[in-house]
């Protein structure tokens, strides 16, 4: 029996002091992501997004992102918030929101569901309360598996807590990564296929006179989601527009133009638009680079950028502080628009 006890002790005891250095370590990561934040060396940034939410990498990594995925991080994100930099009251002017003079938004995916659209009260409130901490805006997938319609319930709810409705537009019909979507193709779009439907989604967002944010092209740069250029022309020139510019991203400046074309032409004016790349494009080509799928200021109210820590077990450390050394400069050269760190956070 001894010999059991002992072989058991051998077993646990590493493995608690293991998981107590993944917590530190994610505690870590938070504390000093926050505070360089804090430190105004990114002037332009005006908002943070924690995505607040757990998911299964295959049948082995679970990736952990909640800030309460341990009594540490939980503790670190609290006291990493807490300061009055980070703004929890939204300056708005004509239904539109505007950059904070000076602080950054607190904002948050608040963990609606792996689909990302399962909004609840409870769940916003949830957050808030784990933060000790209000948020700014709470993000959701508006996705389009089932036809193109306005959110209504899903607006009303968040904005029921007082808080900002941000609307990620997934055109796709499948959770499925790495592949063209069969339905909403760039082409489509941009030919008016789906002009009846969007242009009513459109007059339901005028409807409501909520302040709303939305974007259309969720980690344009990269390949995992289908309206990535590569399903779309890639970085041949001789198939659409201009023969001076990869087809693929042309193709999506023009859809993305299009959809804005159609909410200004219904007058949701109510709507601040943001322009969303990824920290890491992929494939890492010329032709991928953010700034080709940029569609122009007079189409983009704010950039964001996707930069995580760790997010897969092989993955290395990554501070928030490296990511956004490695990309910053260039978001500054593109435009002088707010930027937001629509995603971030780090496993446990």
């Amino acid at each position: 029996m001894k010999k059991y006890l002992y072989l058991l002790l051998i077993i646990v005891i590493p493995f608690a002091s293991c998981k107590k250095h993944k917590a530190k370590k994610k505690a870590k990561w938070i504390t000093e992501a926050y505070q360089v934040l804090a430190s105004e060396k990114y002037p332009q940034i005006k908002a943070v997004n924690w995505w607040n939410e757990n998911w299964r990498n295959g049948f082995l990594n679970h990736t952990r992102l909640r800030i309460d995925s341990s009594p540490q991080a939980l503790e670190a994100y609290q006291k990493a918030v807490a300061p009055s930099f980070f703004i929890t009251t939204p300056v708005i002017d004509s239904n539109k929101l505007l950059p904070p003079s000076t602080g950054m938004y607190h904002c948050a995916f608040p963990d609606f569901g792996g689909d990302e659209d399962k909004v609840t009260t409870e769940a916003i409130t949830e957050f808030v309360d784990l933060a000790k901490k209000n948020i700014v805006w709470a993000a959701f997938s508006d996705n389009w598996m089932n036809n193109i319609h306005f959110p209504i319930d899903h607006v009303n709810t968040i904005a029921a807590q007082g808080v900002i409705p941000y609307i990620r537009f997934m055109p796709k019909t499948t959770f499925e990564e790495n592949k063209v979507d069969p339905v909403y193709t760039l082409q489509k779009i941009i030919d008016g296929e789906y002009d009846a439907d969007l242009n009513q989604w459109f007059v339901d967002a005028k409807n409501t006179n909520i302040p709303l944010l939305c974007e259309f092209g969720t980690e344009v740069n990269g390949s995992w989601f289908p309206w990535n250029g590569k399903y779309h022309g890639g970085g041949e020139t001789t198939g659409y527009g201009d023969p001076n510019k990869a087809d693929g991203p042309e193709r999506f400046v023009d859809a993305f133009r299009h959809i804005i074309d159609l909410s200004r032409d219904n007058g949701a004016t109510n709507i601040t638009w943001f322009f969303h790349l990824d920290d890491n494009g992929e494939p890492n080509d010329d032709w991928n680079k953010f700034e080709n799928y940029y569609p122009g200021d007079t189409y983009v109210d704010w950039i964001g950028v996707s930069a995580y820590g760790q997010i897969n077990k092989k993955d290395e450390y990554g501070s928030l502080e490296e990511k956004l050394d490695a990309i910053y400069s260039r978001m500054t050269a593109l435009t002088d628009k707010p930027i937001a760190i629509l995603e971030t956070g780090m496993i446990e």
